[in-house]
């Protein structure tokens, strides 16, 4: 059996693999684009926000923004809690396009969808 090289790609990695490796689940952002992000002077976290999408998805970065700001510290230095937080969006909830389409323009009741 001859050895091979390992690639640390994400086209040679299993899915499971990859779903680990991902800093925002939401979005699909892998860890090596964060870093990549932070190397190129993108230190804040709207500053990754906006270079990488990370924190923009169905959760609105609640599961991912606290490992950003770990990487942004352990490449830059910056402490987490120097960091100011990331700028909010809407929409925080996603809305179906059916329920968007059933809206009576001339009334006044919406049901909150």
């Amino acid at each position: 059996m001859v050895d091979q090289p390992v690639s640390k790609g994400l086209d040679d990695m299993s899915k499971s693999d990859q779903l680990r490796d991902y800093v925002c689940r939401c979005e699909e952002i892998p860890r090596s684009a964060i870093r990549e992000a932070i190397a190129e002077g993108n230190h804040t976290l709207n500053d990754i926000k906006r270079r990488t999408r990370a924190g923009m998805g169905v959760c609105q970065g609640i599961y991912c923004l606290r490992t950003v700001a770990e990487m942004i510290r352990s490449e830059t230095g910056v402490h987490p809690s120097t960091l100011a937080p990331m700028t909010a969006r809407p929409p925080a909830r996603l809305i179906s396009l059916g329920s968007l389409a059933n809206i009576d323009p001339g009334s006044d009741e919406h049901d909150g969808a």
